[in-house]
């Protein structure tokens, strides 16, 4: 009876003794599971968190562009006409959001395209247009984006007599544009722009009536984003 008791207590003295070293065990391995998955949290955090601007940041900051350059429009409201003219066009656009974007143009075309001193163009035509309207606008592939664009305005022919010699304009077109760098790219545009104006000496018995016609145009424009 004497040694069950003496074995009782010796295996409960056991217990007692193994108890806070399994404790302390348990309590060890919880704290370094708890600091290891912190760690690995804080790293994923880290990771995650951009370390600088990034193409689509920049492409939301930047919300205007303005271009200009190197413009054609054909003649057609011009009797007689041969040659196309050359001259310039400036623009800017304001962007809304990534898609959509307002754009205001103006262009003025006055040099003959492949015309020559002893047989250009008869007068002295000349072209000054002022136009605006939406764009949509996304990227295609790598550097490379394109876009649609409705205009209207006004349209001036000037130098042959034209009566009316301004006339209400407006049309559509789109291009492509190359990027440069995330401010700087190149465009390349192409346009429809439809104006009414009366023929060359035209005469007050047929009231001045004017007549729809239909000018292709093409740029390549320089363009600036900020």
């Amino acid at each position: 009876m004497d040694s069950l008791a003496a074995a009782a207590c010796r295996t409960q003295r056991a217990f007692e003794e193994c108890y806070p070293l399994k404790r302390t065990l348990l309590l060890t391995i919880l704290a370094v599971t708890s600091a290891v998955t912190y760690s690995a949290s804080a790293s994923a955090q880290i990771d995650r968190e951009p370390k600088g601007p990034t193409s689509a940041n920049v492409d939301t900051d930047l919300k205007w562009e303005v271009y200009g350059g190197f413009a054609y429009t054909s003649l057609n409201q011009v009797n007689r006409s041969r040659y196309g003219l050359v001259g310039f066009k400036a623009g800017v656009t304001r962007d809304f959001g990534r898609y959509f974007g307002l754009t205001a143009e103006g262009s003025y075309y006055k040099s003959p395209l492949f015309g020559s001193s002893s047989n250009p163009n008869p007068g002295d035509p000349r072209v000054t247009s002022w136009l605006g309207g939406p764009t949509i606008h996304a990227d295609v592939y790598g550097k490379f984006s394109g876009f649609l664009h409705g205009l209207v305005g006004v349209e001036h022919s000037g130098g042959e007599s034209q009566i009316p010699d301004t006339s209400f304009a407006g049309g559509f077109g789109g291009g492509m544009e190359y990027k440069l760098s995330d401010r700087l790219s190149l465009r390349a545009t192409g346009d429809d722009i439809a104006a009414s104006f009366s023929p060359i000496d035209n005469s007050k018995a047929l009231g001045y009536s004017a007549h729809l016609t239909w000018n292709p145009q093409a740029s390549f424009s320089v363009v600036y984003h900020f």
